[in-house]
């Protein structure tokens, strides 16, 4: 029996005109019959399927690549580039493939940077940007061209936009910065302008949905393990020692969960998406004081958001928001080696103890992409051009199953992509870490 496909629609913009694509002329190329992306090529969002089980409707995404029509004249474009919210490893790199791709493959001279943000589309001046100026972008970590949190103001964005005369706007953020895309996209479309918008996702977390992964996440994973190295090396060196590393991740634990994979040297990883609980049959401290008993050490990688609630608070602090609108989340590093302490001190009173914690959130967020991300950036970038050029609007590309498709821009921003602790991968976390199945040992405890 045939199963429906349901192909995801993306935008386009109704009053450009159909042009040969200039890639047919760039010396670069030798197009041929199968180089072009059709209307009717697509890339399914799921490849493993249960033949046995009632059909479902497949989903699918438009194909990215470049077409063999485009919608602008090249060079009537002129090309807005703008970098919001935290640090992320391969920043740069993606502004200068946006500005070479945009220059050396469509032709494009008008090519903007948006400096600091949302807010520097109407508080600061554009600063134009060529091959020369970016070329050695990539090298760097950071944002050359700034970024900051919040900022958003809508109606004075989509001014700016329009008076500044912007057909085409790049929109580099995690995932408050893509809600924020998909308002920018909608106020475009209701003046009815001809502005091409696209997000290209942006978060070290890799908490963004449908795409297989977000840009500078396996430089942090590879970071990150360097960070485990040295907590490992402290605590194998002292008595009693325990290793405390936190890293990134407010509401998913996916660096923690590959960085613990990648390394072997963790005890136990704790990330948002799994309860866990101190005190009791079952809990941290009797895995902890057995790991110590056993090899002499212990170390431990916690994501920034695992355990906020169980770290007390005050009601100012409960109520604390930072510039994105995001809760204020408390050092779950300092606490840890607070209580880590304070139970050692209770069950071996007198005997040597160090917690030595190690918490390397800006010295991952700040260096450059390595080879895996400059690629991928490489790769993100060229696909958002082709995708602009050929008139879509209010999408983002990225990989799904490795295959690059145009997705929704509403779809990403209100999708997330969490650990599922319930499937293979946290399997392997566990039977490489060795850590108890704390939400498993919480059901099971007598109230």
């Amino acid at each position: 029996m045939a199963t429906a496909t349901s192909i995801r629609k993306i935008p386009s913009l109704s009053g450009l005109h159909h042009r040969r694509n200039p890639l047919e002329e760039n010396t670069f190329f030798h197009p041929s019959n199968s180089f072009y992306v059709t209307p009717s090529d697509v890339i399914l969002s799921q490849v493993a399927y249960d033949f046995s089980a009632d059909s479902q409707p497949r989903v699918a995404y438009h194909r990215a690549g470049p077409r063999q029509e485009i919608m602008y004249e090249p060079s009537a474009v002129k090309a807005a580039i703008v970098t919001c919210g935290g640090l992320c490893p391969g920043m740069n790199t993606v502004i200068r493939e946006l500005v070479v791709g945009l220059w050396e493959l469509y032709g494009v001279r008008e090519i903007y940077g948006i400096p600091a943000g949302y807010r520097g589309f109407y508080s600061m001046e554009a600063i134009k940007l060529n091959p020369k100026l970016v070329h050695t972008w990539h090298k760097k970590g950071g944002t050359v061209l700034a970024t900051s949190r919040g900022g958003f103001n809508l109606y004075k964005i989509v001014d700016a936009i329009q008076h500044n005369g912007f057909n085409q706007v790049y929109i580099i953020g995690g995932d408050g910065t893509m809600r924020g895309a998909v308002e920018i996209f909608k106020e475009v479309s209701r003046r009815k302008l001809e502005v091409g918008i696209t997000g290209i996702p942006k978060t070290v977390d890799n908490d963004v949905g449908i795409i297989d992964r977000s840009f500078g996440f396996q430089t942090a994973v590879e970071m990150a393990q360097e960070a485990i190295s040295a907590a490992h090396v402290e605590a194998e060196s002292a008595v009693n020692g325990i290793g405390l590393v936190k890293l990134m991740g407010r509401s998913t634990g996916h660096i923690a969960l590959h960085a613990t994979l990648s390394s072997r040297d963790v005890d136990c990883c704790l990330i948002p998406e799994m309860e866990f609980y101190l005190e009791g049959k079952g809990g941290l401290f009797e895995f902890l004081e057995k790991r110590i008993k056993e090899h002499g050490h212990a170390v431990l990688v916690v994501a920034e958001g695992a355990g906020q609630e169980m770290i007390p608070r005050n009601e100012s602090q409960k109520q604390e928001k930072d510039e994105s609108g995001n809760a204020v989340f408390l050092d779950v590093g300092v606490w840890f080696k607070s209580v880590l302490k304070e139970w050692w001190e209770r069950e071996h009173p007198g005997e040597l103890f160090t917690v030595k914690y190690i918490d390397p959130t800006y010295m991952i967020r700040a260096v450059p992409a390595n080879a895996t991300d400059n690629l991928y950036c490489t790769l993100l970038a060229h696909s958002a051009i082709h995708g602009v050029m050929a008139g879509f609007t209010g999408f983002v590309s990225g990989p799904i199953n490795g295959n690059y498709a145009y997705i929704p821009l509403e779809e990403v921003a209100q999708t997330k992509n969490e650990v599922n602790t319930s499937d293979h991968k946290w399997a392997w976390v566990r039977s490489v870490t060795n850590q108890p199945d704390f939400e498993k040992n919480f059901k099971g405890q007598t109230p």
